[in-house]
């Protein structure tokens, strides 16, 4: 039984060797020259000018709410392309149910504002 356990154990081996290998191996290639402007936050070619813990508005909060419950809904749709021959019309006819009320519920969402960013 622990003879089955041995590539594991070569695998941790070898990773344990790697990272430490390769984190040294970068450190004493690259050049060490940080300045103010290296160190300073970067995103998206704007300087940082406001305190990062600022309040956002809700509206942000209800939009990403609403990508993550479309988005996991999709994910239903792999599953059944997978088995879609096997399914037949029933389970076509299950999905395109299952698509219309997707649908109907993001005309909901959408007629209602939700998705306004102003």
């Amino acid at each position: 039984m622990p003879q089955n356990y041995i590539p594991i154990f070569i695998f941790l081996a070898v990773v344990g060797i790697l990272i430490p290998l390769t984190l040294l191996a970068a450190k004493l290639v690259r050049p060490e020259n940080p300045s103010r402007t290296k160190l300073m936050p970067y995103e998206c070619g704007i300087d940082p000018v406001d305190n990062a813990r600022g309040r956002y508005t809700v509206r942000y909060y209800i939009v990403a709410i609403l990508f993550v419950v479309f988005d996991v809904e999709t994910i239903f749709l792999f599953p059944w392309a997978v088995r879609y021959k096997a399914l037949g019309v029933f389970g076509l006819v299950e999905m395109l149910v299952f698509l219309l009320i997707l649908i109907v519920g993001y005309i909901w969402i959408w007629k209602k504002g939700a998705l306004e960013w102003v």
